[in-house]
């Protein structure tokens, strides 16, 4: 089957997957993509590295349940902070989208996934001196400033990289 283009020209790489990470998502009970790709920045760095989302599932009542995935040495730490994890993952629905929010220990897909800690990479990593003059040298004859530092930047993580 041919896909037609829907523009012209090139597209945003978030526009071309967002229709299959919001339907896998779906599957999972996240109406709402963006509490999955930015827990961290809803909840915070602190708690997103203590607890991950597994599920919301939707009762016969009003409001659903959010699931989420912790270690058991720091699940009476997040039980203690749930109404402040709930109201701002209420923010993120914009509305009251979430009435309780349960506490599990083991995954909700069973054991077969291994569990761990939910820190995420380091953004940055070190760059060589060498790298950095090399990258430099290679965007020079750029003229759009904000273009040349992205480049150098590019540049230099790409030489790097062992």
């Amino acid at each position: 089957m041919k896909h037609a283009r829907r523009k012209r020209g090139f597209e945003r790489a978030s526009s071309l997957v967002q229709t299959r990470v919001r339907e896998a998502s779906e599957t999972r009970g996240f109406a709402v993509t963006r509490l999955l790709t930015h827990w961290d920045d809803i909840v915070g760095a602190d708690l997103a590295g203590q607890a991950k989302p597994v599920n919301v599932s939707y009762g016969r009542g009003f409001g659903a349940t959010l699931t989420l995935l912790v270690s058991g040495a720091v699940a009476p730490l997040i039980e203690m902070q749930k109404d402040k994890i709930r109201d701002r993952v209420n923010a993120c629905y914009g509305y009251a989208a979430i009435a309780r929010i349960k506490i599990t220990q083991t995954s909700a897909t069973g054991f077969a996934e291994p569990s761990g800690g939910f820190k995420h990479a380091p953004t940055e990593r070190p760059v060589s001196a060498e790298a950095q003059s090399e990258a430099k040298a290679q965007a020079k004859g750029v003229r759009d400033i904000e273009l040349r530092d992205a480049l150098e930047k590019l540049g230099a993580n790409v030489l790097s990289q062992t």
